[in-house]
Parts: structure tokens; C-alpha cells; sequence
């Protein structure tokens, strides 16, 4: 069984939709990040029929595109007595729900000379039910021809027997055998999407261009200002400053493309176009000539953080400055846990020179007067929250519409930080401080204990649901951190005592929950002491659990001489023996999972190729092949040396797919030849967070001065 994050179980009962949010085209297909095959692409075909496939996907090809930087392939033969049918899918993610309306399907296709309009395929739209077919050939717009990839456009209306309510329901492309010649044809597809009338609109000139060269990639940046108008930046680069070819496209919004050309020691020209909705392009910027280099590891290390670290600056919501859930995802959504995450990460920002003290502090100015204003619940904020009007926002659903006492935990550890970094007295960083003492001072956590006399400390509150959800925080899990602020409020805490009747509560509810999350009495009563892969587990269920555990309460927690009644070693030991023991396990790699080895390990949290999100252990039957490469590089403290092979890896051997504007993508699965299409602000906090953990302690340091924290660890962890 793949376990499920349990929350997104619990809540997702419909989803409600409150924020007004920019709405992203209706594309099925521009590119792929992966070679070989579309992994959002379906075939199926009967004998002597015939169509050319990767383990039932469409093969990608890199040789001709008309967006780059490649396109589906369909060869196939259509036989008499046979048949075949292709499908491609809407590539669907979490946040990616506001989808403009269409009016027409369009594809651009390249084919020979030998093929006629009446051998091409047969075209339908749908999901679970499909329209009626339509001759493809019908369709071509012969005054539309680009490099001689010709446009089909076909009304949305011209599509029978299928209803919807809004043209965001089309989830797949059909496509099926016509004429049975019994002919080879292949035909490349390219730029699959429903668009809207009336869209081209005059766009400015092209912004120039600066451009930074590292290993095997160049970051190509260029203003986003004026570019509202434009669909696609187009990136052109040379080997000899003369013949350009294209080598990818990306949304203008972003402001930066990275190119994995995977070629150090080479000196490359770039140049960038603008393309408009009619896919005319304008003028070339500047030209800027960069030369690729090897890098040390702390060279590469520097590099990931800093690319990471943009996650949290360039990234970051308009409105607030906090961080988003995903990216790309909901533009206004901030992700109150990813923002702490991400205020820790700005403090190292400052400590790496990627941004001076006085950018940081003119952002923290911006991000505390937000939260002051905005919506709160007995102190404690939501999980997600509005950017553009400060209030709720319940994307699980309609119990998700109140407070979040862990995504606040997480929020906190950061503000907490925060308040020892901004240190000066001058006006600006007084400010800071004092906002954020108000605030958590705010906090009602003995409120969160629902009763006076509970023994526990609950995940979630509603304003009109009250304690719906009813989640008990027991651990091990990421909720460690949540208990100890909750013993730290200098106005509202909890007796020391509800660390081990709730956190590590032996009480049989506690012994039955972890036992269900572990689906083994191993670590039932907290404590474990069994020995996995040769190594022992003081506490924690099963192997360990996921690997964000070790993570996410250890942001700004420093785990090195923590001991409490239950541990033989400190926490810090512990933490790292639960890495050691998923690391040996993705060696011995049980399932025979591809990459899995000394330079592929971590399994944790993450999306996955089936669209929802995934906390994956070093169990059997808890992991699909699916890898974070946070889990591996969050772990650097831990494991410092097993976590650099893994970036090199990542990095030197799968950079073309998994490196990005941010840094590395969410997960990946080559089992499945799938990539994320997105950065997630947890994931990429763990990475930068740690980073900087294991690199000088910094965050560590300051999170363990704040007066607070210090009578907390006295009061729970031993002497």
C-alpha cells in the first residue's frame, strides 16, 4: 500500500474555490521533460494495425519541435481488421485548477508529402467519455504554416454526443485509426491545447538578456516587466555565435530559464525571442557569451542553494512576500508552513551574500505586517491563506477552513529564527521583532488542547465545524516541533507533561495510531529498538517513517545533545540512524526500483506520477520508485557525504530533466519515466534549510537563542 498524506484524506471532501487566481492555458502537450517517451500519453492497438510505442507511451523526439525542445511522435499503420487508439492526457497537478475557457483545439503537426489529409488520424476530445471522432484532415489551415508545421484548428462546438460545463473538463485528446491503407505514416504532433478567441494581442520588444554560466546549465534571465501579452519566451543558443538553435520555452512570468546543456568547459551564445499567441515571435535580444565550468562541491553546493533559495525570493507570493504551495501552481495561495520554511531560507540567503541584510529586511517588513492583518483563529493561522485578502483559504475542502496549529508550528520555527537574526536596533528590525513577538504571543496553544484536561494537542480547529477533523498529534511523525512551542509560549502554553502524554503518548488510542501508520507493532509505544540494515532505532515506527520527519521539526530545532526519557542516544543520532537506515535500504533497493543506489536514496514526501501526494517509506510496500531529491539533500546534516553523491547525481546525470529555475523538481520516477512539473515549498525548504544547517549551524544557532526556546529545552530534554 502507498500511503496517502492523511490530512489531504481526511479533508478533500470537494473542493471549494474562494480566491480570485490568474488562470493558465489549456495545454496537453509543449514539451516533455523526459527523453524516450510522454508519460501523459496512453496507446493501445489490435494486430495488423500497428503504433510505435514505449511500454504503451508515445515516443518523444528532440530532432523536430515546433515549440522547443520536442514533440510526440506517431507512427503508426492502419491495417484492415485491425485497429489503434492514442490518447494524451491533461497533465493535472495540485493548485493547477483555474484553466481558461476554450473555444477551438488546436495542434500543429509535421508530416511528409506521402501522407494525404484523409490517411491522418481521426481526432476526439473527453475524458471519461469521448465525442464523437472527427477526420483530422479536415482540418489543416493551409495559410497557417510555421517551419512547416501546419496549424488544426478545430472548434470546440464541431465536437458531438459530449457535454460540459466548462471546457476545463477535457482531460484527454483522442486520437484513432481511419483510412486502412495499410501504410506506414508517421506524423509529429507539437503544442496541443484548447485556446480562446480573440487572444493575440501586440506585444512589446524583447527584453535583452543576462546570462550565468555553471557546470552543465547557463541561467538566462530577463525582465519580466511588459510581457503580460506574451505566451512563451523562445531561448536560442550557439556553439560559434552564428547558427542558433532553439533549445527550450518558457512562461515570460518566471523571469529565468535554466539550460541544461550537460556540456562543461564549452563557451555558448544565447539570445531570447518573445512569441505571441499567434506564435509570431519578435526581434532577438542582446547576444551574451558565457563559458560552462567544473565545479567543486561547494561550488555545486552554493549553486543548489541558491537556486532553492530563489524559490522563497522570486518565487515568493506578490502580495505577502510568503511562500507558495507549489510552483507552478495557485499564484495567490501562500503555504503557511512552506513560509517559515522559506523566512529561515532568506536568513541564509543573507548569510550566502545571494541578498543583502537590507533586501531581507524590507521583505520581513512586508511579511509580518501581512500577518498581522491576517485572518487568524485563536491566535493560530490556516494551512493555506488568501495573498490578495489575508483570509482562509480551504483548499482541502470545506473542514479545511480554520486553523493549523502544525503548519503554524512550522510558520514560527521561522518567525522565532527570524526574531534573533534582526538583531540591530534600528527602527526596521525593532519593528520585526515586535511584530513578532505579538504574534506569538497570540497563539491560544492550551486552547488546541480542546479540553482542559486533555492529554493531547489537536492538528485542526474550523470557526463553523469546531473539532470536525479531531486529529490527536502523536508521534513520531513532523509534529514534534509543535508540542515544544506549545510548552514555549511565554502566554498560552501547555504543562511540560503533554510532550510524553501526547507526542509520545503510551496510551493504547497512541499505540494504535502509530501501529496504523506503521502497519507494525515496531514503534507502537514510541520507542523501537529493533535493528534494520545493521542499524538500531531508538524511537520512531517501523523503519523510521519518512524522511521529512527528520526535517520538517528540525528546521530551526537543533537535534545535537537533545535526549528525553526515551532515547539511549540524542536526537541528533537518531535522526540520522533513520537516514542511515533508508539509505541502505535504497542500496539493497528490495523492489529493483531504477536509479535506486548510492547516488539516488531519500524516500519521503512528495507528488507522484498518479497526481497526488505521496509520504513514501523504506518499506516494500510504502514506495512506488518514486524519489524526492529532498529527501537525500535535506539530509545533509545527517549524512553528509551520501547526500553530496546524491546532488552530483542529480545534478551531473539527471540535471536534463530534474534541474530547473529552483533548483531540482519535486520527484521523479524512472520506473515510470515521469518528472514533476513543479517545486514544492516544503520539499525546497528542506533543502535549502538544511543546506545551511549542515554548512555553519546558522539556523540552528539562532533558533536555540531565542529566550523562549531555551526554557523549553530545559523544561522537556534532559540535562
Amino acid at each position: 500500500m502507498i500511503r496517502v498524506i492523511l490530512l489531504m484524506v481526511i479533508l478533500s471532501f470537494g473542493r471549494i474555490i474562494y480566491a480570485h487566481e490568474p488562470e493558465y492555458d489549456h495545454v496537453f502537450f509543449d514539451n516533455s521533460l523526459m527523453s524516450g517517451s510522454y508519460y501523459y500519453s496512453e496507446v493501445e492497438y489490435t494486430s495488423p494495425s500497428f503504433v510505435q510505442n514505449i511500454k504503451k507511451k508515445l515516443p518523444i523526439t528532440n530532432d523536430e519541435f515546433f515549440t522547443a525542445k520536442n514533440s510526440l511522435v506517431l507512427n503508426y499503420l492502419s491495417a484492415s481488421n485491425g485497429s489503434w487508439d492514442v490518447s494524451v492526457i491533461y497533465p493535472e497537478w495540485r493548485g493547477k485548477d483555474f484553466i481558461k475557457k476554450g473555444d477551438f483545439l488546436d495542434l500543429r503537426i509535421l508530416f511528409d508529402a506521402e501522407t494525404s489529409l484523409e490517411e491522418l488520424p481521426l481526432i476526439a476530445i473527453g475524458s471519461n467519455h469521448k465525442s464523437d471522432y472527427l477526420p483530422l484532415g479536415n482540418y489543416i489551415d493551409r495559410n497557417n504554416k510555421i517551419n512547416g508545421w501546419y496549424l488544426m484548428r478545430i472548434p470546440l462546438h464541431n465536437f458531438k454526443n459530449i457535454s460540459y460545463n466548462h471546457t476545463k473538463e477535457i482531460k484527454k485528446i483522442f486520437f484513432k485509426q481511419a483510412v486502412a491503407d495499410g501504410k506506414n505514416h508517421t506524423v509529429y504532433i507539437d503544442q496541443i491545447e484548447l485556446s480562446s478567441r480573440n487572444q493575440n494581442k501586440q506585444i512589446s520588444a524583447t527584453p535583452d538578456i543576462t546570462v550565468k554560466a555553471y557546470e552543465r546549465h547557463s541561467n538566462v534571465i530577463w525582465d519580466k516587466a511588459g510581457l503580460e501579452n506574451v505566451k512563451y519566451i523562445k531561448i536560442y543558443r550557439s556553439c560559434n555565435g552564428e547558427t542558433f538553435e532553439a533549445v527550450g520555452i518558457q512562461d515570460p512570468k518566471v523571469g529565468l530559464y535554466a539550460d541544461f546543456s550537460d556540456r562543461p568547459n564549452t563557451t555558448f551564445q544565447y539570445k531570447i525571442t518573445c512569441v505571441g499567441y499567434d506564435y509570431k515571435e519578435t526581434v532577438p535580444s542582446n547576444i551574451v557569451e558565457v563559458s560552462t565550468h567544473y565545479m567543486t562541491d561547494d561550488e555545486l553546493l552554493t549553486m543548489v542553494h541558491e537556486a532553492t533559495f530563489r524559490y522563497y525570493w522570486d518565487g515568493a507570493e506578490k502580495i505577502s512576500g510568503l511562500a507558495l504551495e507549489n510552483i507552478s501552481g495557485r499564484s495567490n495561495m501562500i503555504a503557511t508552513g512552506a513560509s517559515g520554511f522559506g523566512i529561515m531560507g532568506i536568513i541564509s540567503g543573507v548569510e550566502r551574500g545571494f541578498i543583502t541584510r537590507q533586501q531581507a529586511v524590507e521583505r520581513l517588513k512586508k511579511i509580518v505586517s501581512f500577518l498581522k492583518k491576517a485572518e487568524t483563529f485563536h491566535g493560530a493561522y490556516s494551512h493555506f491563506i488568501d495573498g490578495s485578502t489575508g483570509k482562509v483559504e480551504p483548499f482541502f475542502g470545506k473542514k479545511d477552513n480554520g486553523a493549523d496549529l502544525v503548519e503554524t508550528s512550522f510558520l514560527f520555527q521561522g518567525l522565532l529564527t527570524a526574531r534573533q537574526f534582526f538583531d540591530k536596533n534600528t527602527p526596521d528590525e525593532e519593528f520585526i521583532r515586535n511584530v513578532i513577538t505579538q504574534l506569538w504571543e497570540n497563539i491560544e496553544w492550551d486552547w488546541f488542547k480542546q479540553t482542559k484536561d486533555s492529554r493531547y494537542l489537536y492538528w485542526h480547529w474550523s470557526p463553523d465545524q469546531g473539532w470536525i477533523i479531531n486529529h490527536k498529534l502523536i508521534g513520531w511523525n513532523e509534529t514534534m516541533i509543535t508540542y515544544l512551542l506549545a510548552i514555549a509560549s511565554p502566554t498560552h502554553g501547555v504543562d511540560k507533561d503533554l510532550y510524553y502524554s501526547g507526542w509520545a503518548s503510551q496510551e493504547p488510542y497512541a499505540r494504535e495510531y502509530r501501529e496504523g501508520w506503521g502497519e507494525t507493532t515496531d514503534g507502537s509505544m514510541y520507542t523501537n529498538g529493533n535493528i534494520y540494515y545493521g542499524v538500531k532505532l531508538d524511537i520512531g515506527v517501523n523503519r523510521g517513517g519518512p524522511l521529512f520527519f527528520t526535517h520538517f521539526s528540525f528546521m530551526g530545532l537543533d537535534p545535537r545533545g537533545l535526549k528525553d526519557k526515551y532515547t539511549t542516544i540524542d536526537y541528533y543520532n537518531t535522526l540520522r540512524n533513520i537516514v542511515r537506515i533508508n539509505y541502505r535500504y535504497c542500496l539493497e533497493n528490495p523492489n529493483n526500483r531504477r536509479g535506486y543506489g548510492p547516488g539516488c536514496w531519500g524516500i519521503s514526501v512528495c507528488e507522484n506520477p498518479w497526481g497526488t501526494y505521496g509520504a513514501y517509506e523504506a518499506i516494500e510496500n510504502h514506495e512506488d520508485g518514486t524519489m524526492s531529491p529532498a529527501g537525500a539533500l535535506g539530509s545533509f546534516p545527517y549524512t553528509p557525504e551520501e547526500s553530496m553523491n546524491a546532488l552530483r547525481n542529480y545534478y551531473r546525470n539527471y540535471g536534463s530533466f530534474l534541474w530547473g529555475e529552483y533548483g531540482f523538481r519535486d520527484a521523479f520516477n524512472l520506473n515510470e519515466n515521469w518528472c514533476s512539473n513543479i517545486y514544492m515549498g516544503l520539499n525546497q525548504g528542506a533543502i535549502t534549510v538544511m543546506m545551511e544547517n549542515y554548512r555553519t549551524g546558522l539556523i540552528w544557532n539562532l533558533f536555540m537563542k531565542d529566550k523562549d526556546i531555551k526554557q523549553m529545552k530545559t523544561k522537556v530534554f534532559l540535562p
